[in-house]
């Protein structure tokens, strides 16, 4: 039996080796920055520092916490099934408690429990610790395109839609994830988002940034993030919307601030240029007529002199 066992063992640290190699493999595919890698497991590259530290929480704390807790249990399961199945222990056990073994399971997950409440809540507390933003922007969700919206640099609200699947192949966009109006924002920059719906929830998620809030009638929510990487980066709308759920995507443009300001600069309104008419011809003045000259009376004749 100790034959089998070493041999179950073995079989169980060859798979998890697969397993370790198949979900670590394709993260090298992850590269692309803003955008889902086909055949990918990893995260995107992070665009921002909350984005990173959400990486780092999840690999470094979440991951090998995972791994040890299902590696136990597997180990565990392979033990009874080898030790003590009806061949193996024909006489079963009478005793059904054991308290070293109920003491361990209880403060075990409640020390593991504590180890990721101190991680995760400094990290809860940085995503919410937004500061000074340098800009606002406002997003509208609804059936089934974003409203943007920049109040500060008077940028009126804009619809911002899926790009067709023509011209997304044509221009050599991702599609379903293009759209013909993108967002533009400064890098290195604090943008505070402001996120309401008109019809239906929506959800506003932009992997790259680590953002990820709701869309809610009537409510406003608030997110925000600052983009360390000038690039394009892509979203969906991650909430079930409607029939039309997965056409909503989100494409935000992170640029320079000349680039910005130029951006901001052509989505002002256009002056009205209104055409002055051409002044009416003034009439010359009137030559002044020469006075007439009073012509002379003829002399009286002369009484004749006698």
């Amino acid at each position: 039996m100790q034959f089998k066992f070493s041999g179950f063992r073995r079989l169980g640290a060859g798979a998890m080796a697969a397993m370790t190699a198949v979900m670590f493999a394709p993260m090298a595919l992850a590269e692309v920055i803003g955008q889902p890698v086909d055949r990918a497991i990893g995260m995107q590259p992070a665009a921002t520092q909350i984005r990173a530290d959400q990486i780092w929480f999840h690999n470094t704390i979440l991951l090998p916490i995972i791994i040890g807790i299902s590696t136990l249990v597997l180990g565990l399961l392979l033990i009874v099934m080898v030790r003590f199945n009806r061949r193996a222990n024909p006489t079963p056990a009478r005793w059904s408690h054991n308290t070293p073994i109920e003491v361990l399971w209880t403060i075990g997950p409640v020390l593991i429990l504590m180890v990721v409440a101190i991680f995760s809540f400094r990290l809860l507390f940085e995503e919410h610790d937004m500061g000074k933003a340098d800009l606002t922007v406002k997003v509208t969700g609804r059936q089934w395109n974003w409203d943007y919206e920049l109040p500060d640099q008077k940028v009126a609200a804009y619809t911002s839609t899926l790009m067709k699947v023509s011209d997304a192949q044509a221009a050599g966009l991702p599609y379903q994830l293009a759209t013909n109006a993108p967002l533009y924002v400064p890098v290195n920059k604090t943008v505070r988002v402001q996120v309401t719906a008109e019809d239906v929830i929506h959800s506003f998620s932009v992997p790259a940034f680590g953002i990820k809030i709701d869309a809610i009638p009537g409510r406003l929510n608030e997110t925000w993030f600052k983009a360390t990487r000038i690039g394009v980066y892509y979203g969906q709308c991650s909430q079930l919307c409607g029939i039309d759920h997965s056409f909503m995507p989100i494409e935000v443009h992170v640029v320079s601030q000349a680039d910005f300001d130029a951006w901001v600069a052509s989505k002002q309104p256009k002056p009205t240029v209104v055409a002055s008419a051409a002044p009416e011809a003034v009439p010359a003045p009137a030559a002044a007529a020469a006075p007439a000259t009073p012509t002379p009376a003829a002399p009286a004749t002369a009484p004749a002199v006698h």
